[in-house]
């Protein structure tokens, strides 16, 4: 049986130049007395947006570093109970994200209440159309990203804008949209090819990969756009593309390659959109008899095995030509830590390491050695 189930998402206001505007209207989507998570890079736009908004925004919280520390969480619910928050705008990327929906979580856990959340997104893995967040607990012996899923965390409002992505860091930027990517491909496991989600999610990556596959090499994006080689347009078409490989995240179960991530993100401390960059392309070949026909929708030339193989070849290409990182020794993982991984892998996500077949756990082995 299929089914289609919708997260409380009011509000995607899209296109060039439309950020400012959008910014001083949001009385007219609930959202007041908000609070604003960021980063110290960032602090520049996010005073622009603050002066868009006026004297309405209470606070901002600014200690937000990648994986989400739970202590993290901690001081930036403290720092919306004691501004007197009723809401929260969330600039940056998937951790700014993922740490105002925890906090908004938590906050509901301690006091009854949901804070909305309006998300200003700066990468592109689709972070700010979904209900999905980690926390990475520091506690135990060993570090873990806890994975929640809470549907009332989904941010009520997202605005996309180019001006939002063009200051981005290259490798952030373009290691993020593997991650889009990944969202995409690996949100087939669980349905079918008519799905709703696999027909936009194969939009998405075509979107994706026809921007990618012309990108410059070697220069910052600000760069590029000054150079004529991009356009603002293609800065909004890698947005769009985000968004339709994320377009019904309550609908889908994300895999093998979304789980490594989450252990070397979370435990390791690989940045989180680089570990798709290193996982994506292997694990799509690796558990390609678990899709079966699934992937032809992303490309209809193939079929089965050989679409999954086509699939893997193009976003490896992708990688290589974008410069980015392909293995684990690229960003320092020691080899010595595999047996570590793959036994977090095997404890926690047992379903995904099976999409590998039989002998799953030899099999998994031997591709986190691949992965090196």
């Amino acid at each position: 049986m299929q089914q289609l189930d919708f997260l409380p998402q009011e509000k995607v206001i899209w296109g060039q130049e439309v950020l400012i505007d959008a910014m001083g209207a949001l009385g007219r989507y609930g959202i007041e007395k908000p609070i604003l998570f960021t980063v110290e890079p960032l602090a520049g736009l996010a005073e622009r947006l603050v002066s868009a908004i006026g004297s309405e925004v209470v606070g901002e919280f600014l200690d937000l570093p990648p994986h989400v520390p739970e202590a993290a969480v901690n001081e930036a619910l403290r720092s919306c109970e004691s501004a007197g928050a009723k809401s929260i705008i969330a600039l940056g990327g998937g951790s700014v994200l993922d740490a105002a929906k925890a906090a908004s979580h938590f906050h509901h856990v301690r006091h009854g209440r949901y804070l909305p959340i309006v998300a200003l997104p700066t990468t592109l893995s689709g972070s700010e159309f979904s209900h999905y967040f980690g926390v990475t607990e520091t506690s135990g012996t060993m570090k873990f990203k806890r994975s929640y899923a809470v549907r009332e965390t989904a941010p009520r409002v997202v605005i996309i804008d180019p001006e939002l992505i063009r200051g981005t860091p290259r490798t952030l930027l373009l290691s993020s949209a593997i991650k889009g990517i990944d969202h995409a491909v690996e949100g087939m496991r669980l349905v079918d090819a008519d799905h709703p989600h696999a027909v936009l999610a194969a939009s998405g990556a075509r979107r994706f990969l026809r921007v990618l596959n012309k990108w410059p090499s070697g220069v910052e994006t600000k760069e590029a756009l000054n150079a004529g080689s991009i356009t603002l347009d293609d800065l909004l078409q890698l947005q769009l593309a985000a968004w339709q490989c994320y377009f019904f995240p309550a609908s889908v179960i994300y895999g093998l390659s979304h789980r490594i991530g989450h252990i070397l993100g979370g435990t390791f401390g690989v940045p989180h959109s680089v570990t798709s960059c290193v996982t994506l392309a292997p694990v799509i070949r690796a558990c390609a008899g678990f899709y079966g026909d699934k992937l032809t929708i992303f490309n209809d030339e193939a079929s089965g095995e050989d679409a999954a193989a086509a699939l893997s070849r193009e976003i490896a290409g992708a990688v290589e030509v974008l410069g980015l990182p392909s293995k684990l020794r690229d960003v320092g993982v020691d080899k010595a830590q595999l047996a570590n991984v793959s036994e977090l892998l095997v404890e926690n996500y047992p379903r995904e390491v099976n999409d590998l077949g039989k002998d799953a756990q030899g099999k998994l082995a031997d591709l986190l050695e691949s992965l090196w």
